[in-house]
């Protein structure tokens, strides 16, 4: 394939959270408009399922966060871009950025980053390491929230010469879409899981961590709970703990405290996201810090579902409220349970209607390909 552009796009590891996928479609789309597509990553789950027709992948430890190690992926980065005559090179997390920074600079070629996160800075020299996000040509913010969060925080790093902008994250609406889900699997999944469908079911997707808002979730349906006097529901918590068995512990005590180990599911893993949105009811998105985007509250969207979500970070641009979905108060388990009640009691048509509005609200604004074109069409701005 020959083409005047050339995209290397540089992550730790290619798993399933949104930065990743994010990389994955926009890599996937170039080849589609004509134009070379590079990933190097030290690996990852979604290695498995690119197209090694279109994407060509490299392996280099570039989720090192070790100076030498990042040194290392700087000279290795500059034989590459020299080698594939490379056009651009696109950063998505800090530590592979320092090494695109450095290469960058030797080779003269484009560099853009996306800056996925807040990144915590409590000293100085945190704030430096972070900074290295809006030291490219092109600063890709996820997010309206971001964008406010990068022009706070790193004003004196931003200058005429680079272009700090928003591209909506988006996804697979496709993937995401409730008609495409037959019955005998969503049975089959709730046997996994161990539930009859006997009741409405919540679902709280999420790693296990604690600004998730697991233990608001869980003081939340225990309130509900004590307003009806009985278990209405089903309630799944799905996330894997990624090593924090102590918080997973605090939980499952959490529920136990409250009496409610035969309602609370907790569920590690599950392959078909979509299908863990289809068997469900409502979905909750309980974060007591700021999501960058929340990826929970469109996919729960795309999917007619209702979603409530904690009015704080990017749901509040995502959720329409009371239209698209329900927002509430970020940490209040009381907020929350009054939403959930709300839910519970609403009418079929009504929750049909949220589930049509929020579909339409996904595939107009967060639409994966709307994402993936934006990206290519400033990328060929920053080349011309």
């Amino acid at each position: 394939m020959s083409s005047n552009l050339k995209v290397l796009q540089v992550i730790p590891k290619l798993g399933y959270g949104g930065a990743e996928t994010g990389c994955y479609d926009v890599a996937h789309y170039l080849p589609e408009n004509n134009c070379e597509s590079f990933i190097v990553t030290s690996g990852g789950e979604l290695l498995k399922f690119i197209d090694k027709r279109k994407v060509k992948v490299i392996r280099l430890p570039v989720h090192s966060k070790n100076p030498l190690l990042i040194i290392i992926n700087f000279v290795a980065l500059v034989g590459i871009i020299l080698f594939n005559n490379i056009s651009i090179i696109h950063a998505r997390s800090r530590a592979p950025a320092w090494s695109c920074l450095l290469a960058t600079k030797i080779t003269r070629r484009k560099f853009v980053t996306t800056f996925h996160g807040t990144y915590n800075f409590k000293n100085i020299l945190k704030k430096f390491y972070n900074s290295v996000m809006v030291r490219s040509h092109l600063i890709i913010a996820g997010s309206n929230f971001i964008f406010s969060h990068v022009k706070e925080n790193y004003s004196k790093n931003l200058s005429a010469s680079k272009k700090l902008m928003v591209i909506f994250r988006g996804i697979n609406v496709d993937y995401f879409d409730s008609s495409t889900k037959i019955e005998s699997d969503e049975k089959k999944l709730l046997k996994k899981w161990g539930i009859e469908k006997d009741k409405k079911i919540l679902l709280l997707p999420g790693r296990l961590t604690a600004w998730k808002g697991q233990e608001v979730f869980i003081e939340a349906v225990n309130l509900v709970n004590l307003q009806l006097g009985y278990e209405a529901f089903h309630a799944v918590i799905l996330g894997s703990d990624q090593g924090r068995d102590l918080y997973k512990k605090k939980l499952i005590r959490l529920s136990e405290q409250y009496r409610m180990t035969g309602q609370i599911r907790f569920i590690d893993h599950c392959k078909d996201m979509a299908l863990a949105y289809k068997v469900s009811d409502i979905v909750v998105s309980a974060s007591i810090e700021p999501e960058a985007f929340g990826r929970v509250s469109v996919e729960a969207q795309s999917m007619e579902k209702p979603i409530i979500a904690s009015n704080i970070g990017g749901s509040n641009e995502t959720i329409v409220d009371e239209k698209t979905g329900f927002l509430f108060d970020s940490g209040s388990a009381k907020s929350l349970s009054q939403k959930i009640l709300k839910v519970l009691t609403m009418d079929e048509t009504s929750l049909k209607s949220i589930g049509i509005e929020g579909r339409k609200n996904i595939i107009q604004k967060f639409n994966v390909e709307k994402m993936c074109f934006s990206t290519y069409s400033e990328y060929k701005r920053l080349i011309n």
